[in-house]
């Protein structure tokens, strides 16, 4: 077929190492794991390849497909993955990114698997989902220490062993979680799933469960009813005695987005459990797995956000319109600055949180992660769809197409702020934090106050802040107002004490300073916008 014209102004290929990231490298360093480093560049150059790109596209083109029966009629309850799958899995595993960290003592070794994660994650979104919930699993599962005995050292096992089978004789287990069900959704109190002794140290657990994701995981913790109220089991697919214990996949959930990854409604038909934790308190045991999943919401969020405004300035400094690149138009680089600082900030305290967790002997840290993790919860994920919207928008029509990935960026954003509790709910449970834990603000204004100083307008914002605390009539009513403003301050601290000067001034100038709008793009004029767009050349 005879050519009829010639291809112009498209832009190449975006391969690069996605560890260059002066704000992730930065906290790495502060968080004392910059030991990490070599590893953390080997993998991001891997996420940042040609060839594992597209083992993105294909998992999200192909999606999960539930076999409930084999051809002869037998019950299987499996599901099938693109073979990409499982090498986006096996890599993730091999890198120590679910749990292993629990097994090693180097000193930032938590901080250091956050920051494998951030990088890995804009590789591919969906699969982080098991991995986030393996690594979560083994603080809740250290509840019963008998338990912990026999699967933790198999989830920390950096070797991918997908199949069902009994979970002692593999080489490594993922762990899912399974909480969710119709009547409640984040009310877990309201479960009906019950659980019944079984006589021999075991309970028989009968139920629905309308959200499970990952469900072909080796072992699950739940939540049911025992005889003394709601209570935490683990449940492995497969028995000790190599029979299928009694759990039911009743369909795959069609999503938004996420859509490489399953997610499915499930029966326990007598499906065989083992108590994790006291009797009763079953949501006091997996607090210790939603805090460390609500840690990773925060990352995927930050990651994402990363992975948009890298793109971004990709494209514009690639894409020319009106006779010059469009991250030389003025207006072009105001919105691509704003995207670098929005997404510097969400990863530099992603970070900080995940750095205290390396440091649980510390109760300064202990009470400031506590209430830091449910503020940066709440807003950092709540940021993340209007960052990749605007983002996606950078690119014109061609972002508006599957082919350029953004789509599914788009798609994806919103996920982390209805995982693991919802905007109310993570608002919610930062008040509660200050109700019940007054030690945990004193520890946010510790690390807060950290830059007073540094920036006369975050310091009148901490003045506003603490204003705004006192005052506790209809603070409930407020609480999405008052949980931005602390989420802000950090951010805020942290940038002016550790940030480029270019990002912080920025950020202060328009979360704070009046100059900035609603929108991304509106940074004041004077910002530097050169310095902090070279922040994300990939």
């Amino acid at each position: 077929m005879r050519a009829t014209h010639e291809v112009t102004n498209q832009v190449p290929p975006l391969v690069y190492d996605v560890a260059d990231d002066p704000a992730l490298l930065s906290a790495l360093g502060r968080a004392d794991a910059g030991w990490a480093s070599g590893e953390l560049h080997e993998l991001g150059r891997l996420a940042g390849s040609e060839q594992v790109q597209d083992w993105g596209r294909l998992v999200n083109e192909n999606e999960p497909v539930l076999r409930t029966h084999d051809r002869y009629g037998h019950r299987i309850d499996e599901v099938e993955f693109h073979p990409r799958w499982h090498d986006l899995m096996r890599v993730a595993v091999s890198h120590g990114l679910q749990a292993a960290p629990w097994r090693d003592e180097r000193v930032g070794v938590h901080a250091a698997r956050a920051a494998k994660l951030f990088v890995w994650g804009q590789a591919e979104a969906g699969h982080t989902c098991p991995i986030s919930m393996t690594y979560a699993a083994v603080p809740a599962l250290r509840a019963n220490p008998e338990l912990a005995a026999q699967y933790e050292p198999l989830l920390a096992a950096t070797e991918y062993d997908f199949g069902l089978r009994v979970p002692s004789g593999k080489r490594g287990l993922i762990a899912g979680m399974s909480m969710t069900e119709k009547q409640g959704g984040s009310d877990v109190r309201a479960n009906t799933t019950a659980a019944r002794p079984g006589g021999d140290g075991t309970y028989r657990l009968v139920g629905h469960k309308w959200f499970t994701s990952a469900p072909m995981s080796d072992v699950f913790l739940t939540l049911a009813q025992a005889p003394g109220g709601l209570s935490c089991f683990l449940l492995p697919r497969v028995l000790p005695d190599g029979a299928r214990n009694g759990i039911r996949l009743q369909r795959l959930k069609d999503k938004l987005g996420n859509r490489s990854n399953a997610s499915a409604e499930i029966e326990y038909d007598d499906a065989v459990g083992w108590m994790v934790g006291e009797e009763g308190r079953g949501v006091r045991t997996i607090i210790e797995m939603v805090n460390s999943t609500r840690l990773d919401c925060a990352l995927g969020s930050a990651s994402g956000m990363r992975l948009g405004a890298v793109r971004a300035v990709h494209h514009a400094r690639h894409r020319s319109a009106f006779g010059r690149a469009l991250v030389d138009h003025p207006l072009m680089a105001n919105v691509l600055a704003d995207l670098v600082v929005e997404s510097d900030a969400a990863t530099t305290v992603a970070m900080r949180l995940a750095a205290a967790g390396d440091r649980p002997g510390d109760g300064q840290e202990r009470a400031f992660r506590r209430l830091g993790l449910a503020v940066t919860k709440y807003w950092v994920c709540k940021r993340a769809p209007m960052h990749a919207a605007e983002a996606l928008e950078c690119f014109g029509g061609n972002g508006y197409v599957e082919e350029s990935g953004m789509p599914r960026l788009y798609r994806e954003a919103p996920l982390m702020s209805i995982w693991e509790g919802s905007g109310n709910v993570a608002a919610l449970d930062a008040l509660r934090a200050m109700v019940r834990q007054p030690e945990s603000v004193e520890a946010f204004f510790a690390e807060a106050g950290q830059a007073a100083g540094g920036d006369g307008r975050l310091d009148e914002a901490v003045g506003a802040l603490k204003k705004e605390l006192s005052d506790v009539d209809g603070i409930e009513f407020r609480a999405r107002r008052v949980v931005e403003s602390m989420a802000l301050v950090l951010q805020g601290s942290l940038l002016v004490r550790h940030g480029a000067a270019a990002v912080s001034d920025a950020f202060c100038a328009t979360r704070f300073g009046g100059d900035g709008g609603v929108a991304f793009g509106t940074l004041p004029l004077g910002t530097d916008t050169s310095a902090i767009i070279a922040r994300a050349c990939g």
